[in-house]
């Protein structure tokens, strides 16, 4: 009999918990896709709907979940599309149950399509103005983006766990070992780089178009890192395709904030740093009920085989020379 927290989380729960701090619920509830936590849309009694989260367990303390939301209060008040959550009583962060959880206004839109020149090049301009702002000050209780806990720490777990197939396991160490010194070699490449606030999971199920143009919505992965961590998730394709998207992204970023061209050294390792952080992501989320019924290919040994290929062909990838963007357009920084 599964016994996770997630468990207690009732549809009453969930309206008791929006009354609680005084959004009269009129009993409709849609549960949103979405695993780490729980999030949920809920119709009132007057006024448009809502869309309320209920935080995971132990993920994040309140000191960093009140950052986020004063990050996306910063953004609003720079004109950007963020949503903040809706403060009552003085606060954010709300309790109820043993549940903690924020009220967001409901921001609809659709998926945004990037086949084009112009979408790309406004992403850029957004992504900009949005790290602006997210350069001014440090988080000080969130985790950088690092190889420490992207990389390192995931990999232990894995090895440690008694989640890869025991056929396997040599071979995805090998394998990791191999690509975790990649990673660091691309680090080596860059040098130094400026870390700043970033959404962190910058990839086009976390951009909604409407009329007046894209919007983004999820910043619970947000955290310091390098700014084109923000940026390489919008590329598809081969190399060609990828050079010609970057230089148009990254043409529109430089309209409102610098981009160090360094960076591009770290695209593929931080595509490799993401790949090793899911495999244990969805390794330490196994015990919620969610979990297996979402992802039920994760604990085959054909899964396995696969990772142990992709980090194999990052390998090659990292040793690459890096993708290029045009260095010739002029920019204007906005800090």
């Amino acid at each position: 009999m599964s016994n996770h927290p997630y468990d207690a989380l009732t549809p009453d729960v969930v309206l008791n918990a929006l009354e609680s701090v005084g959004f009269p619920c009129d009993g409709r509830l849609l549960a949103l896709n979405s695993y780490e936590n729980r999030v949920y849309q809920i119709g009132l009694e007057a006024g448009p709907s809502v869309v309320a989260k209920f935080y995971r367990a132990g993920r994040w303390p309140d000191a960093a979940i009140l950052e986020e939301h004063a990050y996306l209060a910063e953004l609003a008040g720079a004109e950007l599309p963020a949503v903040p959550p809706v403060q009552t009583g003085q606060t954010t962060l709300h309790r109820f149950e043993g549940f903690r959880f924020a009220v967001f206004p409901r921001q609809g839109g659709r998926a945004p399509e990037f086949s084009d020149t112009a979408t790309r090049t406004r992403m850029g301009r957004l992504i900009a103005r949005i790290h602006a702002v997210g350069a001014l000050k440090p988080y000080r209780h969130r985790p950088a983006l690092d190889i420490e806990s992207f990389g390192d720490g995931p990999v232990h777990y894995l090895l440690s766990q008694n989640v890869i197939p025991r056929d396997q396991h040599d071979a995805y160490r090998d394998a990791a070992s191999l690509a975790l010194d990649g990673v660091r070699r691309c680090y080596e490449r860059a040098g130094p780089i400026i870390v700043l606030r970033l959404h962190g999971d910058c990839y086009a199920g976390n951009v909604l178009w409407t009329e007046d143009g894209p919007h983004f919505v999820d910043f619970d992965d947000s955290r310091m890192g390098p700014a084109v961590q923000d940026l390489w998730m919008l590329l598809s394709g081969d190399r060609l395709a990828m050079t010609r998207q970057l230089a148009e992204i990254v043409g529109g970023y430089r309209s409102f904030f610098d981009f160090d061209a360094r960076e591009l050294h770290l695209i593929e390792a931080l595509r490799t740093l993401r790949m090793i952080h899911y495999s244990a992501w969805l390794a330490q989320r196994w015990d919620d009920p969610a979990f297996p019924s979402a992802f039920p290919w994760f604990n085959s040994e054909r899964y396995w085989q696969e990772r142990i290929i992709e980090l194999r062909e990052q390998v090659v990838r990292m040793a690459e020379p890096p993708l290029e963007c045009s260095e010739s357009r002029e920019w204007t920084h906005y800090h």
